[in-house]
């Protein structure tokens, strides 16, 4: 015969699990919504280094980038990249992760990962010139 404390003992026991299952669930699924600074936007090519040069069409869109030793801009970054022969303004970050003016708040592993990115975010439009503020 069932008691009504025992049936209260095995409901709180049972929330209890469901409680750790749904934290844990909620959790790993956070977990995939951080991207990781080595990945590649979602790339499938291997990690290329930030100084290897790249010229490819994306989604329709010529992307180049290039290393730039001679501070271009006065940012000292050391990279250029083109969209479509558009500059787009990028910044390396000090532990070597790279962000552009479109994408300021992702950080990428490199700037081909970078470009592809701000061409997606771009979804079509112009890349409007960055102009230094004086």
């Amino acid at each position: 015969m069932r008691t009504r404390r025992r049936f209260l003992r095995g409901g709180t026991a049972a929330l209890a699990a469901l409680a750790v299952a749904g934290t844990t669930a909620s959790m790993r699924g956070q977990e995939n919504t951080h991207r990781n600074p080595t990945d590649l936007g979602g790339s499938a090519h291997a990690h290329p280094t930030a100084s290897e040069p790249f010229d490819e069409m994306y989604k329709g869109r010529r992307i180049q980038g290039w290393p730039a030793h001679d501070g271009h801009h006065g940012t000292g970054s050391g990279y250029r990249v083109l969209i479509d022969g558009a500059e787009l303004h990028v910044m390396q970050n000090g532990d070597g992760t790279w962000v552009s003016l479109i994408d300021h708040y992702e950080v990428f592993a490199a700037p081909r990962a970078l470009a592809r990115s701000a061409v997606d975010n771009l979804a079509g439009a112009d890349l409007v010139p960055h102009t230094m503020h004086r």
